[in-house]
């Protein structure tokens, strides 16, 4: 802690943090409204395509397309596809491309970093959450900040991966920090904007890794591949889940366990179309029994049987 440390020990470790966020600022790039509004863009069409389409939830996670207009292909550095103007139109992805699916958007990689780097652990936080449905539970109190530690490193700038290496060999860091750092790490290329690069303190980004739950990986690519050939069946459960609770105005409980597992089959035998996880949604017990604010009103405040009488035959 902090307050451990003598005036000398704390100016050294002051100098120490503003030299780790200095090391890993991204590029001068404003997030103007203008970009803001075409991340949220982005993201809004290619809901509205994957849904009017019907087309597999799947893609959430990797698509050989998405939605760009000129600012937008330009701050991702696709201005080989020759998109012009400001208006949005769908755009077929190289083969070779990082890009495609949610997780490599703008406006994710841009909410899931730091305001001076980008940040390996809310991304990797992000999958498990959000994909894999495994979050992890909350880190203890006390826990010291990374940039502390790039400290034990006297011979050169530490890379973020090294920082992370050095970080999670903590006893207290290292069951949560591995299961989310390789997740997070393959999206170094990407920084804290959502830009491509090459290289990080002029070294080649490592963007390698492997899961505990087995299966390795080098780039991004690699990664999406994993999660979409090994993982179908955890992302059909965890978007269940998740549109369930937001349909439902409620957490799960056990005995929703049930309708999870039926919706799930339902989108395995439906190849994941998104009309088999919506109408599962809509036709299950849990939906379909829901009491509303109204309901639960009407019930504190029973009306007189003559009012409801009035109530039904009112023209």
């Amino acid at each position: 802690m902090d307050e451990d440390l003598t005036p000398d020990e704390r100016d050294e470790l002051a100098k120490l943090r503003a030299d780790f966020f200095k090391r890993f600022k991204p590029p001068r790039i404003e997030l103007t409204g203008e970009l803001r509004q075409a991340m949220r863009r982005e993201m809004q069409m290619f809901f509205e395509n994957v849904l009017q389409e019907d087309r597999s939830v799947m893609e959430f996670v990797d698509s050989d397309y998405t939605f760009l207009n000129e600012r937008l292909a330009r701050h991702y550095g696709l201005t080989n596809l020759n998109v012009s103007g400001d208006e949005f139109r769908r755009v077929a992805l190289p083969a070779d491309s990082s890009r495609g699916g949610v997780l490599t958007m703008g406006g994710v990689l841009a909410v899931t970093s730091n305001p001076t780097r980008t940040s390996p652990v809310k991304r990797g936080l992000f999958i498990l959450d959000n994909i894999l449905g495994m979050p992890p539970p909350p880190p203890p109190p006390n826990i010291p900040p990374l940039e502390d530690a790039a400290k034990d490193f006297k011979d050169h700038a530490p890379t973020l991966r090294e920082t992370l290496e050095m970080h999670r060999n903590k006893p207290l860091c290292s069951s949560c920090h591995n299961r989310m750092d390789p997740l997070g790490l393959a999206f170094e290329n990407f920084n804290a904007m959502g830009m491509w690069r090459e290289k990080e303190l002029n070294q080649p980004v490592d963007v390698s890794g492997e899961l505990l739950t087995g299966g390795t990986f080098s780039n991004i690519r690699e990664l999406k591949h994993i999660l979409v050939s090994k993982h179908r069946r955890d992302f059909y459960r965890c978007l269940t889940e998740k549109l369930l609770i937001y349909a439902i105005g409620r957490g799960l409980e056990y005995y929703d366990v049930e309708t999870v597992d039926e919706i799930v089959a339902r989108l395995e035998k439906d190849d994941g179309k998104f009309s088999a996880l919506l109408m599962g949604v809509i036709e299950s017990a849990p939906f379909q029994k829901r009491r509303t604010s109204a309901m639960v009103s009407s019930e504190k405040s029973p009306q007189p049987a003559k009012q409801q009488a009035a109530a039904v035959i009112k023209p």
